[in-house]
């Protein structure tokens, strides 16, 4: 087309590559250390005196302030600049993980969670709009983040096998002790590749918008993982969910008369942000889930030992990569939404295969079959649904959009994991209360939240069938097709 200029590629360049392997260590980090406490969970509890109610918060403690900060976090990144927040998250995450790895008792490790959710909330959506905003050429782009959303599904997978390996061979310390040295080099490689912000803030921060969505977020979050074991009806919950959406209702209001809003809604007016990041929401409930489900399976139904569980979900890791290398290469010819629907169909494919588990299993017979297919679909899914969530998107916006597809991410995770835990616990307790052994009864259970996570899998494929088709074009954003340089990279 006449006069349209596209910006020239850097992704060929050393630095440039460079450039790319930092961002995804920084992802890396984040994906990782949301799975990678799974397997050692046994030894955690037993070493520091966790309640089996209570242990739940390893997990979760990550989760709730993950999601919670993750939209404030993208905000302030491109308010006050993205090398500045990436910095601050790492340094937040390289004390956090030092202070989990000497925890002496339950409460300091819940807190470093709680703390490394939060370095991790502004990490990666500062990353990824770095990524998007820095290789602005289309064919970089695709590549870029098809890279990404590889490392994205590899991160669910390479936590579980990384967190059975250190615990088994080590200890479980060292789940959180491995982060620091990776930290200090993304440290020294952030100053050293990517050029210091430009001056950003005009005006000041909407606090009253910041403090409404954060609490907002956190309260959802919480009220969802706390809700399998209060229960989805009762009041607590309930009011939970009603005191949440009172604070977005009034943080809607709130943002429609600033003048330089927290969170500006004209976002949504990007064609096909919203359905991408729905989309992720529902894909993730299911395939979260399912590594949740399939671990508790092999460890306590199967007696796998930590490494062994861990090791089960090494060759996914390759399925995932390989998915997301061609599916980046197709998708110039295809745009996305062929790549999210067959992806979304391959999950649930995998994961329907998983739910007819039996008690007396084995890794070959029932498990390495359907998890490759199913690594495969979820290579597919974070590939083109990220691409799709920052297709089009202004430079000054990249940020906003970041936040959104990880809040979704981990949003989705959380919600899969808390209302599957509720059918797979009322499943197993039924199946007790019948007379039937315990391993058999939790078999049952899993198997049913198998069930719902495939089904939320086709949930995705019908989203994504009717959501946009992010082309090449699209993917080369509204500054590159006006010929914005790229951001530099020097």
């Amino acid at each position: 087309m006449t006069g349209v200029v596209t910006a020239e590629p850097v992704l060929g360049t050393p630095r440039g590559k460079a450039v790319l392997v930092l961002l995804l260590a920084i992802g890396f980090l984040d994906f990782v250390d949301a799975s990678i406490v799974n397997v050692a969970l046994p030894s955690i509890r037993r070493d520091l005196g966790f309640s089996v109610q209570n242990l739940q918060w390893v997990l979760s403690a990550y989760l709730l302030t993950y999601g919670g900060f993750m939209l404030l976090g993208g905000r302030l990144a491109d308010l006050i600049g993205r090398r500045r927040l990436v910095v601050t998250g790492t340094l937040l995450f390289f004390a956090s993980s030092i202070s989990g790895g000497v925890a002496q008792n339950s409460g300091t490790l819940v807190g470093s969670r709680l703390a490394q959710g939060v370095g991790a909330a502004m990490m990666l959506p500062a990353a990824l709009s770095i990524l998007t905003t820095t290789f602005s050429h289309p064919l970089d782009r695709a590549k870029a983040l098809g890279a990404w959303g590889a490392l994205a599904g590899l991160g669910s997978a390479a936590g579980a096998l990384l967190g059975g390996v250190l615990s088994d061979y080590l200890n479980w310390r060292w789940v959180f002790f491995v982060n620091p040295p990776v930290c200090l080099i993304v440290l020294f490689a952030i100053f050293k590749l990517l050029p210091a912000d430009q001056p950003r803030l005009r005006g000041r921060i909407d606090a009253i918008g910041a403090v409404l969505v954060t609490v907002a977020m956190l309260v959802l979050v919480y009220t969802i993982v706390e809700a399998p074991e209060k229960g989805w009806g009762a009041g607590r919950t309930i009011g939970g969910l009603i005191v949440a959406g009172a604070l977005l209702g009034v943080f809607a209001v709130v943002e429609a008369n600033q003048q330089e809003p927290l969170f500006p809604f004209s976002i949504f007016k990007i064609k096909g942000l919203g359905e991408a990041d729905l989309t992720m929401v529902v894909a993730m409930g299911g395939f979260y889930s399912m590594f949740f489900f399939l671990t508790l399976y092999m460890q306590n139904v199967l007696g796998f030992s930590q490494i062994k569980a861990g090791l089960v979900y090494l060759p996914s890791t390759f399925g995932v990569a390989i998915a997301a290398g061609i599916g980046s290469k197709v998708m110039l010819k295809t745009g996305t939404r062929p790549i999210i629907v067959l992806g979304a169909l391959l999950g649930a494919g995998g994961i329907l295969w998983l739910s007819f588990i039996p008690v007396h299993g084995t890794w070959l017979g029932n498990i390495f079959a359907p998890l490759e297919i199913m690594s495969l679909g979820l290579g597919l899914v974070f590939l083109g649904v990220t691409t799709t969530a920052q297709a089009g998107v202004p430079e000054r916006q990249a940020g906003q959009a970041a936040s959104m597809i990880n809040a979704s991410t981990w949003l989705g995770g959380a919600l899969g994991i808390a209302v599957f835990s509720a059918l797979a616990t009322s499943r197993s307790s039924h199946r007790i209360a019948a007379g039937v052994s315990q391993p058999a009864a939790l078999t049952s259970g899993f198997r049913v939240a198998l069930l719902a996570a495939a089904i939320a899998l086709l949930v995705a494929a019908l989203i994504a069938f009717r959501s946009r088709n992010a082309t090449a074009t699209d993917m080369a954003g509204p500054e590159t097709a006006a010929a914005t340089p790229p951001v530099a990279v020097r």
